[in-house]
């Protein structure tokens, strides 16, 4: 992906380069480079930065690099790029006594990767992947309580914290089941069973009684209660030998005079504790790539968008084998619910990173206006921002250059914007420069800080991951970082950050980061817009490693929109990996290829990249093991 495959250092530059083969032929089309391309540009590179140690008889990693000497020797050998990317990540290379490319040649592979990074021939039998069998996290356990029982009460507050992988934290590698997780959802079962067999409301959903005069064995009776709260749990159709071992309880508690009502209770408890409820569990039940079920894809469709089971229109639809058929349909009907929110509180609060707002404490002697209020506003804000390009079927370009936002008279102030009164957000037409798109929200501009001062590293590290797909590796171990005590500080940060930047092997990064980072000096570390840093004028210009050169936020705002092919593929990426809960492999390339294209022909309407991704082989389809 090519957010995945960003070309740093040595090793990182020979991945990107040898990543970038497999599609070359079609980059090659588009930009009409001769037949030779590859043997002319890519060789020598390779050449100077690489076969030196992934070269010979005995090359480093078990890598060799110099047997690809043109394009067909590396569409056979996809998979080692993925695998050589894994590494690259993490931080574990390029050594650190290695020679690195220059930006200039770093540019030059960054776009070679934007034409031609594809790791399968997409004409072809498409691979969908596999998606690992994934327990609910704490936000869809709360929310599948919610819809099936008909109470509200979180109880998934009191579980572990869910880990985190690939940005997200529905990621079914990473989450993991401890003996604790386990207690909990014992504890759990037993406090939503209990309330649940209170409420008038659950007891007349999965208790009705017979509205035929015939009388009917009070034996079926029981399996249809049984029966219809474990087909809504397990979402699915459920089979008679689960439910035979499921009135077991029921006779059990008979046997042992405990009465009808308790051996429910005991059904209903060992069903929330089911793998079958606590799991999304997808069975292969085909050999190669297939179809998934209709009720599979109800779930992915459910717990993608709404982070929640399917609703009764859902499950109607699989059991009659119309799900697909009504596809599109739903997609639109189920954003226009509200529990489409989730997409706001679960996709965009991770891919924007504003749920850290919360753990944001900025000094109280340097921004004495900033408290709770004014933190809560700037969360409302992002989060009404997101909703409303959902539910207006926005272009996903206005996260870039938005010209409206979301106030109340708390984060107006803030803004500077007059005429906003009490506490009700209003919407808000933005005028001049100082505003725009979500880089300018005071949510990301905070989360992007440290407590005492701006940070122009993060802010421009947060541009590359989450606008652009091209995340910086993790820096060197001996980079250091600027000293936060004020004694010690000289000069404007800008200078300060110029001296740290010297480094040789610092360098390459922050030219990349730093002038983004750079162009929104004008906002201090809460997000309130100024003119001075300390006693310095704001230095709000910056220049790219290509050569363009901007000043302060709309000339920002401006290089990102030049750059919108990049923010459509990046936020195509995060969305499918998002919908799948999995990190995306090379073979994804051409599903995302499809995505982009659909928002090129929608006008980038949100709804199309949505639609898109539902509609591709890896959401629909999947690898037998």
């Amino acid at each position: 992906m090519r957010s995945r495959f960003l070309p740093f250092g040595t090793l990182g530059f020979c991945l990107a380069v040898a990543t970038s083969f497999p599609n070359m032929a079609a980059a090659q089309k588009a930009d009409k480079k001769p037949p030779d391309a590859f043997a002319k540009e890519v060789v020598p590179l390779l050449t100077k930065y690489c076969i030196k140690c992934h070269g010979g008889p005995r090359p480093k990693g078990e890598l060799a690099l110099d047997k690809f000497k043109d394009e067909n020797a590396a569409l056979k050998k996809p998979q080692v790029w993925e695998k050589v990317v894994h590494n690259l990540r993490s931080g574990d290379m390029p050594p650190e006594s290695k020679p690195k490319p220059t930006a200039k040649e770093m540019e030059i592979i960054t776009t070679w990767i934007a034409k031609g990074l594809a790791a399968a021939d997409c004409t072809k039998n498409r691979d969908p992947g596999r998606v690992t069998i994934r327990r609910l996290n704490r936000i869809e356990y709360n929310n599948t309580i919610r819809d099936l029982v008909g109470i509200d009460f979180r109880p998934a507050d009191e579980f572990p914290a869910d880990d985190v992988g690939y940005g997200f934290d529905n990621i079914g590698d990473v989450l993991t089941l401890s003996p604790l997780l386990l207690e909990r959802y014992l504890d759990a079962a037993e406090k939503i069973v209990e309330q649940a067999f209170k409420d008038p409301k659950f007891r007349q959903r999965y208790f009705p009684v017979p509205k035929d005069k015939k009388e009917r064995p009070k034996d079926d009776i029981v399996r249809g209660w049984i029966e219809s709260f474990a087909r809504q749990a397990y979402r699915r159709p459920v089979t008679a030998e689960e439910i035979g071992r499921l009135k077991n309880f029921v006779e059990l508690a008979l046997q042992n005079k405990q009465g009808q009502d308790k051996g429910l209770q005991l059904a209903f408890k060992a069903i929330l504790c089911s793998p079958h409820f606590l799991f999304r569990v997808e069975v292969d039940h085909a050999k190669g790539i297939y179809p998934i079920s209709e009720y599979e894809l109800a779930s992915r469709l459910s717990y993608f968008l709404w982070s929640s089971m399917p609703d009764e229109k859902l499950f109607q639809l699989a059991g009659s084998g119309n799900l697909r058929k009504e596809l599109e349909f739903e997609v639109r009907r189920m954003l226009k619910d509200p529990k489409s929110r989730a997409l706001t509180e679960n996709f965009a609060a991770q891919w924007l990173n504003f749920r850290l707002l919360r753990e944001f404490n900025p000094d109280p002697t340097s921004f004495p206006t900033f408290n709770e209020k004014l933190r809560d506003a700037m969360q409302t804000e992002t989060e009404m921002f997101f909703e409303t390009i959902v539910k207006e079927d926005r272009s996903i370009l206005d996260f870039i250059d938005g010209d409206f936002t979301f106030v109340n008279d708390v984060l107006a102030k803030h803004y500077g914007i007059p005429g906003i009164k009490g506490q009700k957000f209003q919407r808000v037409k933005l005028t001049g420069e100082e505003r725009g798109g979500v880089i300018t929200q005071a949510s990301i501009l905070a989360v992007t800080s440290n407590p005492t001062r701006t940070s122009p590293i993060k802010r421009g590290k947060w541009i590359l991951e989450n606008i652009l797909g091209t995340p910086p590796p993790p820096p060197p171990p001996d980079a250091g970082e600027l000293p936060e005590d004020k004694a010690e500080l000289k000069g404007t940060l800008r200078q300060r950050m110029e001296m740290h930047r010297s480094k040789a092997i610092c360098a390459s990064c922050h030219q990349r980061m730093d002038p983004l980072g750079f162009a929104l000096e004008n906002y201090n570390a809460i997000g309130a817009w100024r003119t001075k840093d300390g006693k310095f004028p704001v230095d709000n210009s910056g220049a790219l490693p290509t050569g363009q050169s901007f000043k302060g936020p709309k000339g920002l705002r401006e290089i990102l929109k030049g750059k919108q092919a990049d923010f459509r593929r990046c936020l195509s990426e995060k969305m499918l990996t998002y919908a799948l809960g999995r990190g995306l492999e090379y073979y994804d390339r051409c599903a995302v290829d499809d995505i982009c294209q659909a928002l090129v022909r929608s006008q980038d309407r949100f709804s199309a990249m949505i639609v898109a991704i539902i509609k591709s082989d890896p959401f629909q389809k999947r690898k037998a093991k």
